[in-house]
């Protein structure tokens, strides 16, 4: 019964709590960003990386989420933060402990007072009880406690989500990059034949007198400025890969060539986009989980402030046999109750206050920068998205016309209409364009990417 009321008194206890109650600070943000893509009401997945619809790129992004080591560690830290939370909250329930003790003690004969004749020297005794001693959470300490740990444990959370995030994203970069590296060696595997044609040409004329030896050392050294590319590619190519490796946890991934333009472009967002869209992303969520969290550390910190209020009691029995240790005679208890107020610390307990308001301010600082810097992402992103895809029309007419050069410079050459270095100019030109056409497309798909982490995954039809 004892216990039982101590558990009441616990559990009524901190009905008030100390410290300022959270609320989200607002950040001044435009209603919608400054650039917007042409009106596409597509809805996103969650494993936005299918829409590129490459199973290796699926499984890529499913055995990381599986085996990487920042995924697998951010895992562990939500489970600590689960731990702490269970800590905090069972920080308000009493602490119940149950003990059994036997001990034998004789007593002095000389002693004073002196023992009665006939007493027993040697006294057995037995003592089987349960016992507490435990603050009340009067002014809302422990509570204040659970809301900081319930908020680490959501930022830990969303920690976790933003590496996921992060993780899937840098694998399509990576992915996206080893299939421009293919390309751009298929151009310059092209380039090469092209070359040794251009280097068989002038050994020819060379020898048949319609030729000078400068033609022919000219295409020797064009001819190894393209190997030099390929191989300079080749070593990028196996550099993607080991970065593969080491964000699946494969570290002896081997990948075949495949075509960089068999990938489909994503869907562009609807003109329009909200930026309240920010509120998704994980990071941003985070900081705000931090800030929730500091502010309920200033409601710890103040409780220190105000009386401590602890409550003990032991129930159980106590005897000197064990046969009658269960007998109603038996029974023992007590009752207790402090209070200690601090009367003087030197400005210790206030100067805790004022580091907590101080961590806060930080904590909203960090907010707001995380709110600016994802807004800034999101346009940034979407710029680039635009951009990208505009100017690949331009290259790609550059690189038609680049292409119709190199067959007439080649063909007057042939004919003796013009020197081979109009042949080499239009070579190079021609090679430079095939490159920029690649690369613009892989800088397309992975600008596509960065969207799709800027805005924590994509958007729906509803711009949600």
């Amino acid at each position: 019964m004892i216990l039982a009321r101590l558990v009441a008194l616990a559990l009524l206890a901190g009905c008030m709590s100390v410290g300022p109650d959270y609320k989200r600070p607002a950040v001044e943000l435009p209603a919608q960003y400054p650039e917007a893509a042409p009106a596409s009401l597509h809805a996103l997945p969650a494993d936005w990386w299918k829409l590129y619809a490459d199973p290796t790129l699926d499984q890529l992004v499913a055995t990381a989420q599986q085996a990487n080591a920042d995924v697998r560690l951010a895992a562990a830290r939500v489970h600590e933060a689960e731990g702490m939370l269970r800590e905090a909250r069972a920080a308000i329930f009493p602490d119940i402990t149950g003990s059994y003790n036997y001990t034998r003690a004789r007593v002095s004969t000389v002693a004073s007072p002196p023992v009665p004749p006939g007493f027993p020297l040697i006294r057995p005794n037995h003592t089987l009880a349960a016992s507490t001693n435990f603050e009340v959470d009067f002014w809302g300490r422990f509570s204040r406690a659970t809301e900081a740990a319930r908020a680490s444990l959501l930022g830990a959370q969303y920690s976790r989500d933003t590496v996921q995030l992060s993780l899937a994203g840098a694998i399509a970069q990576a992915y996206f990059a080893l299939r421009s590296l293919d390309a751009q060696i298929a151009v310059l595997d092209n380039t090469i034949r092209v070359r040794r044609d251009s280097l068989d040409i002038a050994r020819a004329r060379l020898d048949a007198g319609l030729a000078s030896e400068l033609d022919l050392q000219q295409a020797r050294g064009a001819l190894s400025d393209a190997l030099v590319q390929k191989r300079e590619a080749e070593r990028s190519r196996s550099l993607v890969e080991h970065q593969l490796g080491q964000l699946t946890g494969k570290l002896d991934l081997k990948f075949a060539r495949a075509d960089l333009f068999a990938l489909p472009l994503t869907p562009l967002p609807p003109a329009g986009l909200p930026s309240a869209l920010l509120e998704r992303r994980p990071d941003i969520r985070q900081a705000e989980e931090a800030l929730v969290a500091a502010n309920a550390q200033i409601g710890i910190a103040r409780a220190a402030l105000f009386p401590t209020i602890t409550l003990t009691g032991t129930a159980g029995a106590q005897s000197a046999a064990l046969g009658d240790l269960l007998t109603s005679g038996a029974k023992i208890w007590t009752l207790g109750f402090g209070l200690a107020l601090p009367l003087f610390d030197a400005g210790r307990r206030s100067a805790r206050v004022d580091q907590a308001r101080a961590r806060s301010e930080q904590a909203v600082a960090g907010y707001q920068r995380a709110v600016e810097t994802g807004f800034r992402e999101v346009a940034d992103a979407l710029v680039n998205v635009q951009q990208s895809g505009e100017s690949e029309a331009e290259l790609k007419d550059r690189l038609d016309a680049a292409r119709a050069a190199l067959e007439l410079s080649t063909l007057r050459y042939d004919k003796g209409y013009s020197p081979y270095l109009e042949v080499l100019d239009a070579q190079r030109t021609a090679n430079d364009a095939e490159l920029a056409f690649v690369r613009n497309r892989q800088a397309r798909l992975g600008f596509s990417v960065d969207l799709m982490k800027a805005l924590g995954g994509g958007w729906n039809s509803a711009g949600k």
